[in-house]
């Protein structure tokens, strides 16, 4: 019956054993099928891979990573959706928001007396701007 059993087909090895294994590479300069004879693994290729992570991103590329697709969030939809309420804007916000809607306005409303009758529009807008050159000049 122990001929019948599959053996573990993936061995999971620790970061330490992974840098000893390149340690070992470097020091005798074997290749990486003798490495794998003396280690005891089935797999040069796999050494080869962990010495190119090694050179690429250091020991932080040999520790364990999450792998597959990452779990659902705890979070319903409506939180996620909900939109920012006037309640939690500032109040330096708000100010500015009333301060920018009052400008909008001002404007919207110069811009349909303009629509309206253009020529008086213009002429009243220059006679202020001429007064308003007068009085830079006297200062």
């Amino acid at each position: 019956m122990d001929g019948l059993k599959r053996k573990q087909t993936k061995a999971t090895y620790s970061v330490q054993f992974k840098v000893d294994v390149i340690h070992f590479i470097k020091q005798t300069g074997t290749s990486y099928s003798d490495t794998a004879i003396t280690f005891g693994m089935n797999n040069p290729s796999l050494i080869a891979n962990w010495n190119q992570t090694f050179q690429g991103k250091g020991i932080e590329g040999l520790k364990p990573h999450p792998k597959g697709r990452p779990s659902m969030t705890k979070k319903s939809k409506k939180q996620q959706l909900k939109p920012a309420t006037s309640a939690d804007l500032s109040r330096q916000e708000l100010e500015r928001e009333i301060e920018l809607l009052k400008l909008e306005n001002a404007y919207l409303k110069k811009l349909k007396a303009f629509q309206k009758n253009p020529d008086v529009f213009l002429e009243k807008h220059k006679q202020q701007w001429q007064t308003n050159l007068k009085k830079k000049d006297s200062n």
